[in-house]
């Protein structure tokens, strides 16, 4: 007959107990980064549309999100940038955006959602609005 196996009485070893609360943690971490990294709307006021009308400074063709920087003359004559927000390079790309539609200097019209609590500040307005380049309107291509 074979002796007794004296190991089945041991309690676990430590690295086994670390690996096992370790593990749940890290697949927690890691399933819920993309969660964490992405935000929502909840900043903008979804009520309102603003034109933002004036001259380009930046254009950032990049993911996340494509930015449009363009400095705007307020009513008292002060210049305020506005940074307007699109969706990925991809969905720009698939509207017929290119990393090339604009440039520092162009004069652009676009309409934006605003930021809430008066940033300058705005997520372009994919649906229905506006965007003018140079005098040309653009006409988003629809899939």
């Amino acid at each position: 007959m074979y002796p007794p196996d004296y190991r089945l009485n041991k309690p676990p070893s430590m690295a086994r107990n670390v690996a096992v609360l370790l593990l749940p943690v890290v697949a927690l971490l890691t399933s819920s980064r993309p969660l964490v990294a992405h935000h929502g709307a909840a900043s903008f006021d979804n009520t309102r549309t603003v034109t933002v009308e004036g001259i380009v400074t930046e254009y950032v063709w990049a993911n996340p999100h494509v930015y449009v920087k363009v400095d705007v003359t307020d009513e008292s004559g002060q210049t305020v940038t506005w940074v307007v927000e699109t969706q990925s390079v991809v969905n720009q790309a698939n509207a017929g955006w290119s990393s090339t539609m604009f440039k520092p200097g162009d004069r652009v019209l676009m309409d934006a959602t605003p930021a809430k609590g008066g940033r300058p500040v705005g997520i372009f307005r994919t649906r229905g609005g506006r965007l003018v380049i140079n005098g040309q309107e653009f006409v988003p291509r629809v899939r």
